[in-house]
This record gives structure tokens, sequence and C-alpha cells, in this order.
């Protein structure tokens, strides 16, 4: 027999009653039923009841074991009795009678519960982790996590990619956020920089040759964690193809995450492939965002002409101020309370909003102030437009699209939840597409990339060069696409700009001289010159990914050891002083935070 077990913990059923065994692992829960005492038994693969009757020498010894206890018992497998079958337990229907009893390991008083998972702070659960992991739940998303990857893996290979891994440490990277720094050694005064993704790496292995290329790489980034967002590292689904247009790509990596979705999904629906493809422009119309709730069908529409030189003075003063004001509307299906509505106005001013007008459409007429100050014909107009019903709503909001869409975004689908709309049980895939290539830097009134500036632009280089105003340039889109899943975004991706005279070119657009181009992305600019085949591809969470599969709206509830908000370790005691031995050996002397003074 084995030194620790026969059979696992959640491998028993009633065709092994009679058997002889040995079981090891936690004790998960202890109760005394009249002189019986019952532990459940749970290691990594389920739960078994034993039985310990009073008679037994080691009774006393049972009676005392504190739960998370490490344990090794011997018995027999029985029938349960008809009346205290549990069918939510696999191994419901049998226990164990033991008749040898052994502490592996004794447990401490716990500072967290493991049995019933109530909510704990943070601090206390990032702290002891490996308390936290037993927890049901959030092992059962870690191990979901790993089999979403194994079939993240399973489909790439079928689809004919090869697994590549990059480099962790290297150069600094123009993706955007903060880079980790490394100091170096061998070279006094230099750093590496730990990867944001190996967005050069996996170009440059499309220029060696290799043409289909994935890796679950780990991508390091200085910047603050959100419930979707991970402090310091995450994992990406990272690939790049050659000889594609953004078609290939879509149909490489399209099915393969549908496919992946649905092995997890449950009764869940999963949105078919192809995946519907929205223009940027008219995602930002209808929903607000780039990244929208496809669960929830209401769409906006603007109704600017409604209310251009009505009675409604605020309005119309706001479309003459500025010919890039707007109005918009967005519809309330069955929202048409003066309760719903006065709420939903307090809502938008506690987000920043002076508030939002509203109307209620009636069968004969259209009720609110807004109604009342543009009149009946252009408030009827208002219903035709939006499609309104007897009982519905509709909400507007006025000014420069960019200030207030982040609030109507965010109110149409607290709206589709209100009112009863939105079909939770779904998986509702897209691709978001036609990104602009660039866009207005407010902050130094000058023209600036938009996203990745390694995108390939529309129209090549011929429409860089015909872009001459700042609003022609502000036009051009790029093959620049995102793959978004109720009201995330999953990842992003492009057809990448493989030829340096496009490069050049899409830079200086931007305010920036050849020489920089040459100094900050040399060695991918000198790979170009010696043919570069036209590539493209993309890159997709696998946290975000396990995150929606596990219905958990934090990050950390499907990564094994994440930071914590401040992204501090606080199991291991990271980030950690150094040493001055450590610090001479990388010739670095630390100075003091530099404050801003106060005037």
């Amino acid at each position: 027999m084995h030194a620790y077990r026969t059979h696992h913990c959640g491998q028993l059923r009633k065709s092994d009653v009679g058997e002889s065994l040995r079981l090891s692992g936690w004790v998960h829960r202890k109760r005394d039923h009249g002189g019986l005492l019952f532990i459940d038994l749970r290691d990594h693969y389920g739960l078994t009841q034993l039985v310990v009757e009073p008679e037994m020498a080691f009774f006393a010894e049972v009676e005392r074991v504190r739960q998370e206890s490490v344990i090794r018992v011997e018995g027999a497998v029985v029938a349960r009795d008809a009346d205290v079958i549990n069918p939510n337990l696999p191994t419901g229907e049998v226990e164990i009678r033991i008749k040898s009893f052994e502490i592996l390991s004794e447990a401490d008083e716990l500072p967290l519960p493991v049995f019933g998972e109530p909510d704990y702070p943070e601090d206390i659960r990032m702290t002891h982790r490996y308390l936290d992991l037993r927890r049901e739940t959030l092992h059962r998303n870690i191990m979901l996590r790993s089999q979403v990857i194994r079939e993240i893996r399973r489909g790439m290979e079928d689809k004919g990619f090869s697994d590549f891994q990059t480099p962790i440490l290297t150069a600094s990277s123009p993706e955007g956020a903060r880079d980790f720094l490394v100091p170096s050694r061998l070279h006094p005064g230099k750093f590496y920089a730990l990867p944001q993704a190996p967005q050069i790496f996996k170009q440059l292995i499309m220029v060696s040759g290799f043409d289909r290329y994935y890796q679950i790489a780990p991508c390091f980034r200085d910047e603050d964690a959100r419930a979707d967002r991970s402090a310091g590292e995450f994992y990406q689904l990272d690939l790049e193809m050659s000889f594609v247009e953004r078609a290939d790509v879509f149909d490489a990596v399209g099915p393969v995450t549908r496919d992946t979705f649905a092995a997890f999904a449950g009764d869940r629906h999963v949105t078919s492939y192809p995946f519907p493809l929205i223009p940027f422009d008219e995602a930002m119309l209808k929903y607000g965002t780039d990244k929208p709730d496809l669960r929830c069908p209401i769409e906006m529409q603007v109704v600017s002409d409604h209310f251009r030189n009505s009675g409604f003075k605020v309005f119309a003063s706001i479309l003459d101020a500025d010919p890039q004001h707007e109005i918009r509307a967005i519809p309330a299906p069955g929202g048409g309370s003066r309760a719903f509505c006065d709420r939903m106005n307090n809502w938008a001013q506690k987000q920043g909003l002076p508030g939002m007008g509203y109307m209620i459409f009636d069968e004969n007429e259209v009720k609110g102030p807004l109604a009342k100050n543009i009149g009946p014909e252009r408030s009827e107009a208002v219903r035709a437009q939006l499609g309104m019903k007897a009982g519905d709503a509709a909400f507007f909001l006025a000014g420069k699209p960019q200030e207030f869409l982040p609030v109507a975004a965010r109110a149409r689908v607290l709206i589709g939840e209100e009112m009863g709309v939105t079909d939770k049980d779904r998986f509702e895939l897209c691709w978001i597409v036609d990104f602009p290539m660039y866009e207005w830097d407010e902050e130094h009134k000058k023209v600036e990339f938009g996203h990745n500036p390694f995108s390939m632009p529309q129209g090549g280089l011929e429409a860089l060069e015909a872009a001459s105003s700042d609003d022609e340039k502000l036009a051009i889109k790029a093959f620049q696409y995102d793959l978004v899943c109720n009201g995330y975004e999953l990842g992003s991706g492009a057809i990448r700009n493989h030829r340096p005279d496009i490069m050049y070119k899409a830079f200086e657009i931007a305010g920036y001289g050849k020489d920089v181009v040459e100094d900050q992305f040399g060695g991918m600019l000198n790979a170009f010159r010696y043919g570069a085949p036209p590539h493209g591809g993309c890159a997709l969470g696998i946290e975000r990914i396990v995150m929606l599969l596990a219905d958990q709206e934090n990050i950390r509830e499907v990564t094994m050891f994440p930071m914590n908000q401040q992204a501090e370790d606080l199991l291991l005691g990271a980030p950690a002083s150094a040493s001055p031995e450590q610090l001479k050996e990388i010739h670095i002397r630390l100075a003091p935070p530099i404050t801003e003074k106060k005037s």
C-alpha cells in the first residue's frame, strides 16, 4: 500500500464500498454528532467524509486536531444511509470508517478560515496566500486558468503555430507604460528592462524567416493596479504571422478564442465565429467606448438636430458654441418612470456631469422638462428616431463627446442592467477595427500616435504623404484592432509597418525626426532593411479571459500569487531594501526621494 494514499479525496464512489484504503489530506471541517466524529478530508481533488467511532483509541486525538492539519487515515469504504446522502458532493454516497489515524503536520490557529470562504481583508489574504489558495473558489479558479492555457496551446498548435520564448532581460520598450529596470553589474550605470511585451522580438522572429509564432508570454509593466489589470506582471497569448492581412490574423486567433470560451462556458452562449467587426468610430458613436458590452442591446444616437435653435436654450447654446459639440441620446426601454429618471440624473451628477436630461414617452405625449421646452413636434421626432414606445425613456448628454462619453458609456450599461435588457449569460465577442493612427495631444497641442506606433497606416505611404493639415492626419486609420468581450478588452494587435520609409514618415507626422527613430528603434529598423515580410499579430490577456470565464470581477482572483493594489508582495516581502554589498556590486548609490517644493 502506498505510504500516503491509495485514492484521492474526490475519487470514491458507491462501487468502492467494502474496499480498504489509505487517504491523506487536510482537515477541512470537523463535526460532533452524538458521539460520532465526522471529518471532511480535503485534498486537491475533492472531499471525502470520515467517520470516527468513540471506541477508537485515537478518538481523543481526533477531537483535538485543528482544522487544516494534515492527516493520514486508513479505513474501509461504507455506503451512507439514504437520508444522509449528499447529492452535491461527488463522493456523497459513501464515507470512510477509519481504523487508524496519524497527524502528518499539525496546523496552528488559522489567520483566516478556509472552510466557508467568508470575505476577509486583502492584506491578510495576500500575506497568507497559501491558505487563501486552499479555498474552493480560488483553487478552482487557478485550475481553470491552467485548463484555459492548455486549451489555448492546443488550439494554437493545431493552427500551425510554434512556441518560441523571447528574452526577459532586454532594452526599454515603446509600449507606453513605465519599464521595470534591472541594473547591470558588468556594465556600470546601464540597465536592462523587463519586457512590457515581446513586441519587437516577435516581429524580428518574422524577419528571421519563421512563419507562425506564439507564446504564453510574461509581461512586466510598472503601472497601477485595477480590478481588471494586475500590478507589475501579467501573462498574454502573444502571436505573430508572416505574409498575412488582417482577416488572416482574425481567422487564426478568432476560432481559438471562441473554442476556448465554449470549452468552459457551460450553458452560457458564446458568439459564433466570425465575430462582428465594428469600426472604432461606430463603436464610439453607438456605445461611447471602444470596448463595448454587446450583451446590452442599447445603442446611443446623435440627436443634435432636434435641439438646434430649439426652445431648450441650454442645449441650443451648447451646439452654437462649438461645431464639435453634440447631443447624444441613450434609449432606456421600459425606463419611463419619474423615479428611475431622477435616479439616473443623480447618478450622472455623482460621476461629475451636470446631470442628464430625459424624456418619458407615453402613448400620446412626451413628458419631461426637455419635451416641454422643445415642443411636441420636435419631441415626437426624437421618439421616431429612437424608436421609443409607451413606457420608455431616453437620456440626453451635451457637449464635447470626448468629455461626456466615458459617463455615457457607463450609463448605457447601467440602464441595460436596471431595465433587464442585458443578458448576463452570454459571452459576446467582437473585433473593434480601424483605429485612428493618430490623436490630438491637447497638452502639447500636437498630433501624436494614437496607439502602437508600429502599426501599418491604411493607405500606406501615400496616405501619410497626402495628409497636410492636422485634420487630415487625424483622419488616417491604422490596420489596428482590439478583441473585446462583455465590455473588456481581451487583447489588441495590428498589421505591422514593415517598411523603413513608411516608418520614418509615420514618426515624422508625430513630430519625431529620423534620428529619434534610428536611436530608439535602430535594431528593428536595421532588420527591416534586409528583407522584412508583411506581418501582423496580436496579444490576448490570459488573466482577463480566465476572469470572465470564472465570473470574477477582480483579476487577483484568477492569479496564483498576485501583488496587492500597492504593487507589494506581502507574502515574501517585495519590494525590499538591498544590502550595501548588493548595491555596491551593481554600482548604485541610493539618494533620498525627490519631493516637489510647495509654492
